[in-house]
């Protein structure tokens, strides 16, 4: 394992290149990091995925794989151990279920609510809340979606409570509410106090709610007439 090459290219602040760093994290594999700026990006990002031209991409000797659920599956099948998906393959089918329902219905209203205004806001903070009370309804009384232990469902989207709560802050408007949600609430630091490595490469909220506020100011100013 020594003699493979992993780089990740990503962001401080996204959190999709931060669930690649957390399955890295928890697998023990040893990386190279490159920060991108975004605005700016380089050459090495624009040469491994010309396509959408996005973070976060995994270099594996020199293949790229771009695509942050696509990079998780990935690793998963090539570091067998300190496995992130279950043995029985009903289980990991859920799994795998759930972490597309993330960001395929929870994501977009998260990020939704974040960049619209007026009546479209609330139109989507309402989606949003409706999906996560279903999340909420699947997790249960458990600590994690692995049950006993962090699995890949955790990885992979563990990471929307704490960015959901930062939009509440930014706009103003509750997604998560404690009394219908508690268990919700309770994921993500759940998650970090289980795997002290987690925290150590998480940004701190007040720092990603500061990067946010500003990023909030710059979509309103552009969406004003």
């Amino acid at each position: 394992m020594t003699s493979e090459k992993v780089k990740l290219l990503g962001y401080w602040a996204s959190p999709f290149a931060l669930k690649v760093h957390w399955a890295l994290k928890l697998k023990g594999i040893e990386y190279d990091y490159q920060e991108e700026d975004l605005p700016n990006k380089s050459p090495l990002l624009l040469q491994y995925n010309p396509v959408h031209k996005k973070i976060p991409v995994l270099v594996h000797n020199g293949k790229p794989i771009a695509e942050s659920l696509v990079i998780l599956e990935y690793i998963e099948e090539t570091w067998k151990h300190n496995p992130l998906l279950p043995e029985d393959p009903y289980e990991r089918a859920k799994a795998r279920f759930w972490a597309k329902f993330v960001d395929d219905k929870c994501v977009p209203g998260i990020f939704g609510t974040f960049a619209k205004v007026g009546e479209e806001q609330q139109k989507i903070a309402k989606e949003a809340r409706e999906n996560l009370k279903i999340l909420e309804g699947e997790l249960g009384k458990k600590h994690f979606f692995g049950d006993t232990k962090i699995g890949f469902m955790d990885v992979a989207s563990a990471w929307i409570i704490c960015w959901a709560q930062i939009v509440e802050e930014i706009v103003d408007i509750k997604l998560i509410d404690a009394e219908e949600m508690p268990s919700l609430v309770s994921w993500f630091q759940n998650v970090l106090e289980a795997a002290p490595i987690l925290k150590e490469c998480t940004p701190p909220k007040d720092k990603l709610l500061e990067h946010n506020k500003g990023f909030h100011k710059m979509l309103v100013a552009s969406a004003s007439p």
